[in-house]
Order: C-alpha cells, then sequence, then structure tokens
C-alpha cells in the first residue's frame, strides 16, 4: 500500500504545473493534500473527480485559505473532518480517512508565525498539536494502526534544515515547538523517514520560494509522516521526493505491507 502526502500551494496552481499528470502517473493508493486553497466546488472537474480516483476536501471558512485534500483509488470505510474544536475546525486542516484497520489522518498544521512573522500564533499552534496528539491517545495506546502525515511546519532537529543556527529564533523551528514533536514521538509515534534514514542529512521537503533557493539546497524537512506503534511494523518504505516540482513543497511517501487493512 503506497500512500503519499504533498503541501501543494494551491492545488488550482499546482495543476497548471502538471499535478494532475503526476498523480495520473503514480502508483499511490492514497494521496493526501495539503494547502489546497479553494473549495471543492470551485475545483475544475479533473482536479475534483480524476478519473480512477475518489476524492475528498475541507475548506477553511476564509475563502483561499489553507484546506486539505485527499484521493484513494479505493473508497475509504468512513472519513471525517473535525478534531472537536471550533477555532480549529474552522481553518480546515485535517480529514481523518478509514481504510480497514488503518486510519489516515491527513493534517495541515498551523503555522506560528502572525501577519508580521512575529510568531504570535505559536500557542495556537502548540494547542492544535496537542489536541490532535490526545485526541489520537486512546487508540494508539490501543495499538491502533494510524499514520498522521502532512505539512507539520516545524523542523525536529537541526538535522531537519540546511541553517538551524539561523533559524533558532524562527518559528517552526522554536524550542516550544520542537518540544510538542519529542512528546509526540514519546508518545507511541515513529518519524517514518527517520526510521529507515536515521542519519540523512540534506534531505527537504520545502524550500522558500526566493531565487536560488531550492537549487542550492537551503531547505526545511517540515512535512513527515507519524506512524504509530501498531502500525509501524507494517511499514516497509519512507522517501522524500525532491525532484517532484509544483509546489514550494514536495511529496513525501510511505508504503505499508497491505495488511496493514486487514
Amino acid at each position: 500500500m503506497k500512500i503519499a502526502s504533498w503541501n501543494v500551494n494551491g492545488l488550482r496552481a499546482a495543476a497548471k504545473k502538471g499535478f494532475l499528470e503526476w498523480l495520473e502517473a503514480s502508483e499511490f493508493d492514497v494521496v493526501g493534500l495539503q494547502e489546497v486553497r479553494a473549495r471543492a466546488e470551485q475545483l475544475p472537474e479533473p482536479l475534483r473527480k480524476p478519473r480512477g480516483w475518489q476524492s475528498h476536501f475541507v475548506a477553511a471558512e476564509k475563502k483561499g485559505y489553507s484546506g486539505v485534500g485527499i484521493y484513494a483509488r479505493h473508497d475509504w470505510d468512513d472519513i471525517t473532518a473535525t478534531i472537536g474544536v471550533a477555532e480549529f475546525d474552522a481553518e480546515g486542516r485535517v480529514q481523518i480517512a478509514r481504510f480497514g484497520a488503518l486510519t489516515i489522518v491527513n493534517v495541515y498544521f498551523p503555522n506560528g508565525s502572525g501577519k508580521n512573522r512575529d510568531k504570535s500564533r505559536i500557542p495556537f499552534k502548540l494547542a492544535f498539536y496537542e489536541r490532535l496528539r490526545t485526541m489520537l491517545a486512546e487508540s494508539v495506546a490501543s495499538g491502533g494502526r494510524i499514520v498522521v502525515m502532512g505539512d507539520f511546519n516545524t523542523a525536529h532537529a537541526e538535522i531537519d534544515l540546511a541553517r538551524p543556527g539561523a533559524n533558532r529564533l524562527t518559528s517552526g523551528f522554536c524550542d516550544s515547538e520542537r518540544e510538542e514533536l519529542t512528546r509526540w514521538l514519546g508518545a507511541g509515534w515513529t518519524d517514518s523517514f527517520r526510521h529507515f534514514h536515521p542519519e540523512s542529512t540534506d534531505r527537504y521537503s520545502w524550500w522558500s520560494q526566493r531565487f536560488g533557493v531550492r537549487e542550492r539546497n537551503v531547505g526545511w524537512r517540515i512535512d513527515m509522516a507519524y506512524v504509530s506503534d501498531g502500525a509501524l511494523p507494517f511499514l516497509t518504505a519512507a522517501d522524500i521526493l525532491h525532484d517532484v516540482m509544483g509546489s514550494d513543497h514536495c511529496p513525501i511517501t510511505l508504503t505499508f505491507d497491505p495488511a496493514v487493512t486487514t
């Protein structure tokens, strides 16, 4: 079972850069998107309902903001779009889809920067992290097979960004944000990429759109998939598709033994 996650930075914009061609040529069973930035009815038919795929979209109340989407080759057993807190749900950041015994949580975690890059949204961001973690805790503790994937908007360790020293006070690498990811990893979750690539450097998933930054690989690894202890034995691979263009992020991938759903 192959799964991908990608912050497309506007699905309609990504479509003009080859997104549908990439999707149709892929071998993925499930593809989760973040930062869709459109309501389903605003998407052209080929994007809203690609041939051969089931689709579901969640939009923020604010137009052109946030939003997540999911494509699947086969229909899910259940899908929801709430974590039970109105101020979080209003931003259209979560989809929870169940495929048999496997639950996939597609998430666009908040950015901690305010309008003036003043880190004023960090408390909101940390509360969102905590709410989702505690909401899933009982299922994780009982052996549930869960994947939380998406744009985490935080690099956990120095190895996860090109210039850690210069970004210690930048939202996305502040101590409070990194400590919250440490809490996740101490509560029955595994960073799937680091599970297979514990020492890999220069493996990033997001680059600033400033000229030449991606070419020089001055990036951050903020797109991740955390796998619960119950799902981990079925995980066979995880990777980052650095060469896929169309967004300031690139896709990340997971491969599971198909038995994960049974």
